[in-house]
């Protein structure tokens, strides 16, 4: 660790490019079967393997999804764009090159908003969002000195998205990665499984004195499989970087690979230059033309976005920010509490009720809320019961709810009373049980009225025991308290 005030000279500057690979049902320019998990080189065809004379043919949904995460990102959606070959070798690219945009990437400008634990919101600005195909992948046994290579991923559709160095710390670059996840899965347009390499990024990091202009130079991580990897290795290459310039050595343009159990990065290449790729429009390709027509259809199937969702909460529901953010965490729990909101005009109760017990059942029993039995319809139920002072909330959340997520397809109601938790209002009965318990404990109600006012809560508790439970505790609490003065 390098010390705090030499820490505080330098300031760092972060881009990230983040590729999600797209969910459609074929790859990118072929039929191949786009899918996770097959048995090696199954998904291939003599367009996937590059074969000579072979010709590609574009998927119109990648342009869509595309599109859809330009639109989520307020970019500007470019009309007329071709396709570059950017040329370079793996083993994993059957091809030789990879099909690409170059000079016309399909969204440009835009921002993510993100929400830094400890700062304020703030937009990070996008460069652009382009679509590419992805590469095979090349398996490295331990042990064995040849490399086998699965080209099953070879062709998949991705779109790959770049920040400007407009990142500031390593918790701002994984609240951007966070809220990127958060919007492919609202737009249903990749699952965002970073282990499973669905949703990827490299980091581009630098460092420079403060108030210098002169970015320093920058050095990219790859193979970071969680966005928690993507926080520690860029910790960890900031103070590299700090600590190699302090002892005046230079910084090399380099790429450098992430180790997770160390948590250090380790040189891998020198960086390619753009020209290194020697770009060129592809021929195969005709220029992709995107309509005003086309455009418009594809903002009418827009779903509602996380940021709209948040702001709805907040300022319609009044609901707090907090509230707001577990809400909108992931499509479905918004799904869910959208739902919910429909049935009852109660919204900080339905959100006490999605973000504590339904939330809670679900951690415990690894389930999908999709997959819940309790609807959004019969959680209204429970709610109107605790707002009509019928079940308690203990009650509801400890016996009630539990009771219904077995589904035997009864209401609440009756099975709130199948199960006896129907509270008692009638003041007269609860105040007999009252003066009962008063009578049995007169050395308490002494104590009580000299000023152990503590005593209440054993007095609440002997009157529930009498009433089973049944007892309203608001009614209990006021006629309690106005017989002991």
């Amino acid at each position: 660790m390098i010390d705090t005030s030499v820490r505080e000279k330098y300031t760092a500057v972060i881009g990230l490019e983040v590729h999600a690979q797209l969910l459609t049902k074929t790859k990118i320019y072929n039929t191949d079967a786009n899918a996770y998990g097959h048995s090696p080189n199954t998904n291939v065809s003599v367009i996937t393997l590059g074969h000579p004379g072979t010709l590609p043919k574009l998927n119109k949904k990648v342009v869509e999804y595309a599109i859809k995460m330009g639109l989520a990102c307020g970019c500007d959606i470019s009309r007329e764009q071709i396709f570059d070959r950017k040329n370079y070798f793996y083993p994993d690219l059957p091809k030789g090159y990879q099909l690409t945009q170059d000079r016309t990437p399909i969204c440009m400008n835009g921002h993510v908003t993100v929400f830094p634990k400890n700062g304020e919101p703030r937009d990070i600005t996008l460069n652009r969002i382009h679509i590419e195909e992805d590469a095979g992948k090349s398996i490295h046994l331990a042990g064995e000195t040849d490399s086998l290579v699965d080209f099953n991923r070879a062709g998949v559709p991705l779109i790959e998205i770049v920040t400007e160095p407009a990142i500031r710390s390593s918790e701002e670059a994984n609240s951007f990665l966070t809220e990127v996840r958060k919007l492919v899965r609202y737009l249903d347009i990749c699952d965002g499984n970073m282990e499973e390499g669905s949703l990827r990024c490299d980091a581009n990091i630098s460092v420079m004195l403060k108030g210098s202009t002169t970015l320093g130079k920058k050095v990219e991580v790859k193979n970071m499989n969680s966005i928690r990897n993507v926080q520690r290795a860029i910790d960890h290459e900031i103070e590299r970087q700090i600590a190699e310039i302090e002892k005046g050595n230079t910084i090399f343009s380099e790429t450098r690979t992430f180790d997770a159990a160390t948590g250090t990065t380790a040189g891998m290449r020198t960086k390619e230059e753009l020209n290194d790729y020697r770009y060129f429009p592809d021929p195969d390709l005709s220029p992709l033309i995107v309509s005003e027509e086309w455009l418009k259809e594809i903002e009418a199937t827009m779903p509602s976005l996380p940021n709209d969702l948040l702001a709805k909460y907040v300022k319609e529901f009044n609901l707090p920010e907090y509230d707001a953010q577990v809400l909108t965490d992931t499509k479905e729990i918004a799904a869910y509490f959208e739902a919910l909101c429909g049935k009852t005009s109660n919204y900080k109760a339905a959100s006490n009720w999605v973000m504590g017990p339904v939330k809670s059942y679900l951690n415990d029993s690894n389930e999908n809320i999709e997959d819940l039995s309790v609807t959004p319809e019969n959680l209204a139920e429970i709610i109107q019961l605790v707002d009509e002072s019928k079940v308690s909330f203990s009650a509801a959340s400890q016996r009630l709810f539990p009771a219904m997520l077995k589904g035997d397809g009864q209401s609440a109601l009756a099975t709130a009373e199948s199960l006896g938790l129907i509270q008692d209002s009638d003041s007269d009965s609860i105040g007999e049980l009252i003066d009962e318990v008063l009578a049995a404990f007169p050395d308490k109600v002494a104590a009580y009225r000299k000023g152990q006012k503590g005593l209440i809560g054993m007095f609440m508790g002997e009157v529930m025991k009498k009433s089973n439970g049944s007892a309203d505790p608001k009614i209990t609490n006021e006629l309690l308290r106005n017989k002991l003065a």
